[in-house]
């Protein structure tokens, strides 16, 4: 693609946390660029800021007939009326995906994936890179700090990218680092199973060039290892639970509020909780390690580092209720919710821990069921809301199994402690308020939009 013949650019789901960064790298180049979404947010309202033109419904006539380019959401279906008449004029498209592999051509690309963790080892591999003056270009798939929300416009030939695996859209990047953080069952509305998901991701590794690859992998994480079969590039792993890691946490102490842990002889603190932003942190620190970033750098980025928009995201306390404080968390799978939970206790010990969670795709709810109900055994009262339904990725015949249907299970998982089903946000607001107690901690956790009660309480 000649970027240098684009000179306006049509964005369909432009409030995507993925997807408004292809506006913002076209704003940067001094393109003009359109777009067009279901409903206003923070993101879409920045752009407006911007000059950025959005619609906010999906009509033929918000595509002018001068666009260059048509970016879309893999969520929106050829038959979007945006994409008819893109396709009637002879515009080229790209999804999402395909941008980004369009995009990173030129540049040495080093991409995060995995089940869980990509976000927060994206965003403090950026931190890293930026601070060692390597001028980065960075698009993560949260909003941080420092950056332009989830991009973050670099000077260099650099580009680090969160590369998510849902119906194999890593496949568009040909990355010549890939780091791994885990590997697990997960959208499984595209993939049968395990073993599917595993084959999409070792045909990912496969296409690592061999003289330069670099591959940066958990080896604690079983599915991964099965995967590694050098074919000339370069493997590194980290570590926590085993010892064949080339960078291996020891003496890990967890403090109020603060992570201490050793990396090969390296003493490196946290200040954002949980066992997993530890494997994020190493994740990071090994990949900046194999682009010779100086320890020194690396110990103060991490330190430094104080999470990103919905990663455990500290929004303050609830109005009228004294010492609470509520957190935002993304957390949509049933190990990052084990993780979260448990995080929030070891970080704030002496607070009763309130969580309300919105499920997030009735497909995922019902094939992790099992493991979703054993999740929640760290909360002290536990509010969740029915299932967001994901546009563009449900059929009816997944909305079998719901949010009433998982309080039921985790009840009788835990008979003696607070369980309550709410049927929407507003009501599932209407309970925290009735529960929040002065000197609680509250967790606000799933990927859809219960986020708005986060920012409500407070």
């Amino acid at each position: 693609m000649d970027f240098s013949k684009i000179n306006k650019v049509h964005v369909i789901g432009i409030g995507g946390i993925g997807v408004s960064a292809v506006a913002k790298i076209f704003l940067e180049q001094g393109k003009a660029v359109t777009g067009s979404d279901v409903s206003s947010s923070e993101l879409t309202q920045n752009l407006e800021k911007r000059g950025v033109k959005i619609y906010y419904n999906h009509e033929a006539s918000n595509l002018a007939e001068d666009v260059d380019l048509l970016v879309y959401s893999p969520a929106v279906p050829e038959n979007n009326p945006e994409r008819q008449k893109a396709a009637e004029l002879n515009i080229q498209q790209k999804s999402y995906p395909e941008f980004l592999g369009v995009y990173s051509h030129d540049k040495k690309t080093i991409a995060v994936s995995g089940t869980n963790g990509k976000s927060t080892t994206t965003a403090m591999l950026g931190k890293i890179f930026i601070a060692a003056g390597l001028d980065p270009t960075i698009i993560v798939g949260t909003q941080v700090a420092g950056f332009d929300g989830n991009f973050r416009h670099g000077n260099s030939d650099i580009l680090i990218v969160e590369a998510c695996e849902w119906k194999g859209h890593m496949l568009n990047l040909l990355p010549q680092t890939i780091v791994l953080t885990n590997l697990e069952p997960d959208h499984l509305d595209f993939y049968k199973n395990l073993d599917e998901l595993k084959h999409y991701f070792q045909k990912y590794i496969n296409n690592l060039p061999v003289a330069e690859g670099k591959l940066i992998y958990n080896a604690d994480d079983t599915s991964l290892k099965s995967l590694i079969k050098n074919k000339g590039y370069a493997v590194k792993s980290w570590s926590v639970n085993f010892e064949d890691g080339d960078y291996r946490a020891t003496d890990i102490a967890f403090k109020k509020q603060k992570i201490d842990f050793k990396v090969n002889g390296h003493l490196l603190s946290l200040k954002v909780p949980g066992t997993f932003n530890i494997y994020n942190a190493l994740a990071a620190a090994a990949c900046a390690r194999e682009f010779k970033i100086d320890w020194k750098i690396i110990k103060q980025s991490l330190a430094e580092f104080s999470g990103s928009w919905r990663r455990f995201e500290k929004i303050g306390p609830v109005k009228g209720k004294k010492n609470t404080l509520v957190i935002s968390d993304y957390a949509h799978h049933p190990t990052a919710l084990k993780g979260t939970l448990k995080a929030a206790k070891d970080f704030y010990p002496d607070k009763r821990l309130v969580v309300a969670f919105q499920p997030h795709h009735f497909d995922r709810t019902a094939k992790l069921f099992d493991d979703f109900a054993k999740s929640f055994a760290w909360a002290d009262v536990l509010v969740i809301c029915q299932v967001y339904d994901v546009a563009g990725r449900e059929a009816d015949g997944q909305r079998t199994i719901g949010s009433q249907q998982l309080v039921n299970a985790i009840q009788k998982l835990n008979p003696l402690k607070e369980i309550y089903y709410a049927p929407d946000l507003e009501q599932t607001e209407k309970m925290l308020r009735e529960k929040i107690q002065p000197n609680d901690l509250i967790l606000i956790v799933g990927a859809g939009d219960i986020d708005n009660i986060a920012r409500n309480l407070v």
